[in-house]
């Protein structure tokens, strides 16, 4: 099996997927999307996005990242796939499900799903430009206000000649709510010669197995759940291959996280280090009860030294 780290807008950066891929579990790495309006990016957009490219697009623990770009103009987005690969990209990924209101207004993301045609165009267009030997691969939902031409859907992005397909089993419609309706991912992947990755409300071991039992996908990817459980794509990989696994422990989080590029980065102002942490804490409370303990302790703090100090308190190195 493969598991991939889900792009997440202002969420999963380059910091955290550093942190995330140290840790381990994790075969491949999707961008935050980069967006495509009518012209080719300059440079430096790509290695904002992407700062690994200056390290051949790989992690500092050596995880593969692929950009993953967005937009409605099949030739620019081409022209920019192109660029990308050339910069050192593991491959370009297509963004067909962000449901943000402000990007789907300006017809990016989710939208797209209503004109599977429009879907077509663009896969094709960026198939055709991207060199044989890397992947174009697309990530989608079931839908947008309903799943009514999903079946249209993944039609378009197999006869476009994607790599593979990541499946959200939600429309836009549903959000993030749960559930994630992984049993109707089967139906539409029949018969269809393309890889198929499935995503959405993966939190524990137990619903990995239980998505990869009801979608009929051995790859998984994983989003908010590896940020609430920092080592679960670990975990997965350690259950499926048979092998032991310590759990990472409380203290050991705030190890990692104190150790990471979040906290160490002078492009950064003082206040950058804290509410990052505070956001992540978020997510974690999900996972671990000293999360809400530890927002309440650090809630008011504002700069960098002041939370790293109260993290050292806690942290012990794995």
């Amino acid at each position: 099996m493969k598991l991939v780290l889900a792009p997440m807008e202002g969420v999963v950066d380059f910091k955290m997927r550093q942190l995330l891929t140290e840790i381990g579990g994790f075969d491949l790495c999707v961008t935050e999307f980069v967006r495509v309006i009518d012209a080719c990016l300059p440079d430096k957009v790509f290695h904002r996005y992407c700062p690994e490219l200056h390290n051949n697009g790989l992690t500092r623990s050596g995880t593969p990242v692929r950009i993953q770009l967005l937009g409605q103009v099949a030739h620019a987005l081409a022209a920019n796939a192109v660029r990308a690969i050339e910069l050192g990209s593991h491959g370009v990924d297509l963004n067909f499900g962000c449901p943000a209101k402000t990007v789907n207004k300006s017809k990016g993301g989710a939208v797209l799903l209503k004109d599977p045609e429009h879907m077509y165009e663009i896969i094709k267009a960026v198939r055709d430009a991207v060199p044989s030997e890397h992947q174009v691969t697309a990530k989608i939902r079931l839908g947008f206000d309903d799943d009514s031409n999903s079946q249209e859907i993944v039609d378009a992005v197999v006869s476009a000649g994607a790599s593979s397909i990541a499946i959200h089993a939600r429309t836009k419609r549903d959000g993030y709510n749960p559930p994630a309706y992984w049993e109707k991912i089967p139906p539409l992947i029949k018969g269809k010669d393309i890889a198929v990755v499935a995503n959405g409300e993966i939190w524990q071991v137990e619903d990995a197995i239980l998505c990869q039992k009801r979608s009929g996908c051995a790859d998984l990817m994983l989003g908010r759940g590896a940020l609430s459980h920092p080592d679960l794509a670990r975990k997965i990989k350690a259950h499926f291959n048979g092998e032991q696994y310590v759990s990472l422990q409380w203290e050991h989080v705030l190890y990692h996280l104190i150790h990471s590029a979040i906290h160490h980065d002078p492009a950064k102002d003082e206040k950058y280090f804290a509410s990052r942490t505070k956001q992540w804490l978020g997510y974690l409370k999900r996972q671990y009860s000293q999360a809400d303990i530890l927002f309440d302790e650090i809630r008011r703090l504002k700069t960098k030294e002041d939370v790293a100090d109260v993290l050292k308190k806690y942290a012990i190195a794995p």
